[in-house]
């Protein structure tokens, strides 16, 4: 089976956020047992020069964009096993940053034209396109259109994962036939409650839907979480899945980790105390005993990831003996929130803003718990990880935080959950955190099974495989 990921990011070469890890290790991971993977992505600026120095040309080819016609270059290189392919348009994606342009639908129109008419021109001939998100959308809408009937593409499957669905791709009608060069008589593919909505175009077109945990896709049939889409999706529940993410665990390895003062795992856990100590002295955290609890934070400063609730108890919380690591970006009011919470509590509250790998794993390794008590989220990779440094998940129960945390009051908790959006309920399971944590052994027993979990990207592989299995034998 020939699987090619399409992408508009995947690490090593391009990230913002989860879609490049995910980009980045799914393919590896299914060709460990056994499959063929490709990837594509724009060939952005700001890929590393010696990553692109590495890079071959393949060939050039013309692309169209409604009534133009655009020149697009094909590059390829390996990384770990993987080829690598990617769209070149100086026009489109020699820019500073990926996204946030006025032109991004048309941008990535042109990308989704161009993996399709690729397929012509590269010796890699996939079984499946699994596509990510509303910027390689339009694929499965351009293959039932233009390419479904054409010889070579007859048996070609599509796959849409759906990462986060509050980014649609919603645009005017009028990019349908100048952008898009989609005729009208298809336009009902794509619109929805008066735009064109790139999102409901892979939704309606695509062979299959998955989202990136379980949860998540029993949630987005719900207003509260569809941002509008509900009602699409109810229709096409037939084709739905949700499959957990994975982490890379050997990025993420508490046993090998360059970046931690002490090397642990779940027979030795003793160098997680060495990492909470160089964590303190790094970042200041003196005051108090240095046997009180560290609570970390590494997220998006946003209204989603529950930063409200955070900010309606935090002084609380440091007033009962607890330290905070901080580490982020994102909206002003919260970068401003933590900042004057570490002017106030200096020894007690550490706040780095911007994003720090180094850091980072710092924080995972060093912290005692993991403050994560999102409004929604899809699949959430930080809890995971906390989870492999043996640092134990305080987190709201929704998408993939549910799938992946068990609370502590149960016989195999690997964290603490509470269920509603309240200050008070993330707060009660703070208070219970901090409990079992002054008792030594019971707090050992959790760090343990937290680190037993597997995380690890061998098991959505699978689920993975079978999928893309299914498809191709209906198809057959």
């Amino acid at each position: 089976m020939k699987i090619l990921f399409a992408a508009s990011e995947a690490v090593p070469f391009a990230a913002s956020g989860g879609l490049a890890d995910v980009v980045g290790s799914l393919p590896k991971a299914i060709k460990a047992k056994g499959h063929s993977c490709a990837v594509v992505i724009p060939l952005y600026k700001d890929i590393d020069a010696s990553l692109r120095e590495k890079m071959e040309f393949v060939t050039n080819l013309t692309v169209d964009v409604s009534w133009r016609k655009q020149y697009c270059g094909i590059f390829k290189t390996e990384a770990e096993g993987i080829t690598y392919f990617f769209v070149d348009n100086e026009y489109y994606f020699s820019r500073d940053g990926m996204y946030g342009f006025y032109d991004d639908c048309e941008r990535f129109v042109f990308f989704d034209r161009a993996v399709l008419e690729m397929l012509r021109y590269i010796e890699f001939q996939p079984d499946i396109i699994s596509c990510n998100d509303w910027q390689t959308a339009l694929i499965p809408v351009y293959y039932n259109i233009y390419y479904k009937y054409q010889q070579g593409y007859d048996k070609l499957r599509t796959v849409f994962t759906i990462h986060n669905i509050e980014y649609q791709g919603k645009y005017g009608r009028e990019i349908l036939d100048e952008v898009m060069g989609i005729p009208q008589y298809n336009a009902n593919l794509l619109e929805y409650d008066g735009y064109i909505n790139m999102l409901k175009g892979a939704i309606e077109t695509a062979d299959k839907i998955i989202t990136v945990s379980p949860s998540y896709a029993w949630e987005i049939l719900d207003p509260w979480y569809a941002h509008g889409l509900d009602r699409i999706l109810v229709t096409k529940q037939y084709k739905l899945k949700g499959i957990m993410n994975g982490i890379d665990t050997d990025l993420y390895d508490p046993e090998k980790d360059p970046f931690i003062a002490g090397h642990f795992s779940t027979t030795d856990i003793s160098g997680k105390a060495k990492c909470k100590a160089a964590l303190m002295e790094e970042l200041g955290l003196t005051g108090g005993s240095p046997d009180e609890p560290i609570i970390g934070i590494v997220s998006r400063f946003v209204k989603h990831k529950g930063i409200d609730l955070i900010r309606c108890v935090f002084e609380e919380i440091v007033h009962s003996g607890v330290k905070f690591a901080v580490l982020g970006a994102g909206e002003k009011m919260y970068e401003d929130f933590f900042r004057e919470m570490s002017y106030r509590f200096p020894d007690r509250v550490s706040v780095t803003t911007g994003f720090v790998p180094e850091l980072s794993h710092k924080i995972y390794a060093g912290a005692d718990m993991f403050l994560m008590p999102s409004q929604s989220e899809p699949c959430g990779l930080a809890q995971m990880i906390a989870m492999r440094y043996g640092t134990a998940p305080i987190v709201r129960e929704t998408g993939g935080l549910r799938d992946s945390v068990r609370d502590n009051g149960g016989e195999n908790g690997n964290g603490f959950t509470f269920k509603t959006y309240n200050a008070g309920d993330m707060l009660d399971a703070v208070w219970r955190a901090k409990r079992d944590y002054s008792d030594k052994p019971t707090w050992e027993s959790l760090v343990k099974r937290a680190m037993g979990f597997d995380f690890s990207w061998s098991a959505s592989a699978e689920t993975y495989i079978e999928t893309f299995s299914q498809l191709i034998s209906d198809k057959e």
